[in-house]
């Protein structure tokens, strides 16, 4: 599955049928966002996780690899669904829902501040009588790192009306 270019785009698809016909390839490419301190802070708070490396400037200024704070990795898997909504459109179903996940990995740390952009492709598609279902590779990149932040196979599942 290669990139169509480097500039953000969303394809749009007006059937269940018309997504099926894109299997091994990419669908679309968000533009850039900033992961800042106050969307970390507001994942710990309600996650429950407060590890330093996330929430502590100071302490992670002087202890950290980083030099600075880092999103938690399931923070960067979680904003998946908004590089999702960003990349692709599918309409003319009754409804989309997540159905899981096959793989998931977290392949660099995401610097507080940072910027970072989603790649969605589409990896399998099966249809069934009420609808589909179908796995998206879903790459978070990270603006000036070689290595992506998150690397994750999504499944969905589409209703048809």
């Amino acid at each position: 599955m290669e990139s169509k270019n480097n500039d953000a785009y969303k394809s749009k698809f007006n059937s269940i049928d018309e997504l099926k016909s894109q299997v091994g390839n990419e669908l679309g490419l968000t533009d850039w966002y900033t992961m800042d301190q106050e969307k970390i802070n507001i994942f710990a708070d309600a996650t429950g996780d407060h590890q330093w490396i996330h929430i502590d400037k100071e302490k992670s200024e002087k202890e950290s690899p980083y030099k600075t704070t880092i999103a938690h990795g399931f923070l960067m898997l979680s904003m998946c669904s908004k590089i999702m909504f960003d990349s692709y459109e599918l309409n003319n179903v009754g409804m989309v829902i997540n159905y899981g996940l096959d793989k998931v990995r977290f392949t660099n740390a995401t610097p507080s501040g940072s910027k970072y952009r989603g790649r969605v492709s589409l990896m399998e598609f099966d249809a069934n009588p009420k609808g589909a279902k179908y796995k998206m590779k879903v790459i978070i990149e990270l603006k000036g790192q070689e290595k992506p932040a998150c690397i994750a196979e999504f499944l969905a599942l589409a209703y048809k009306k």
